[in-house]
């Protein structure tokens, strides 16, 4: 069965199988390792400014990826590369403390015992505005309300309230209620 010559463009490649696979693995890897340096503030709490550079940064590598093919096939190649290095990256990563430390990181304290560590705020990029917003977002008023607040890798601000600063819920006063019965009924 012969190919029409009209999809002859869409399915010709103009280099190796290999060659395309290995562009799209270096690049992936550089890309990752730059995301890494970058730190955990892009990943979660972009502004407009790192959404222009993620934006440029796919168009400026796009030719390390295809190199002189523009065919589909070629696109359709790199594209399947790249979901499935990415599939069998996070697999690794996962299944590894070493790969979960060198590739996504550790959380950053930032808050400890009510004191923020404004070294490491500086550090993570993280503004005492930011922080303050997260704070109220997760029911906190002020940072010694919280025993600890981390900045996980994946850019979010986690925060664990010291136990007094804690909301109560409906089975914290049912609880509290059930204890009460218990003792007046002891009592009489």
């Amino acid at each position: 069965m012969t190919v029409p010559d009209w999809l002859l463009p869409f399915l010709s490649i103009d280099i190796s199988l290999w060659e395309k696979v290995l562009r799209t693995v270096v690049v992936y890897l550089g890309i990752a390792a730059l995301l890494r340096v970058a730190g955990k503030r892009l990943l979660a709490q972009m502004n407009s400014l790192d959404l222009v550079v993620v934006l440029l940064l796919s168009n400026v590598v796009q030719n390390a990826i295809i190199g002189p093919d523009n065919s589909a096939l070629g696109g359709l190649i790199g594209a399947v590369v790249l979901v499935g290095f990415n599939a069998l990256a996070d697999r690794v990563i996962e299944g590894s403390a070493w790969g979960r430390r060198m590739f996504i990181g550790e959380p950053t304290e930032l808050i400890r015992d009510g004191k923020v560590d404004d070294v490491q705020l500086r550090r993570m990029g993280v503004s005492r505005s930011e922080l303050a917003v997260a704070l109220r977002r997760q029911g906190s008023a002020d940072p010694e309300e919280v025993a600890r607040a981390t900045l996980e890798p994946e850019g979010e601000i986690l925060i664990d309230l010291n136990p007094g600063s804690r909301a109560v819920t409906r089975d914290d006063l049912d609880a509290a209620v059930g204890e009460l019965r218990s003792l007046l009924t002891q009592r009489t």
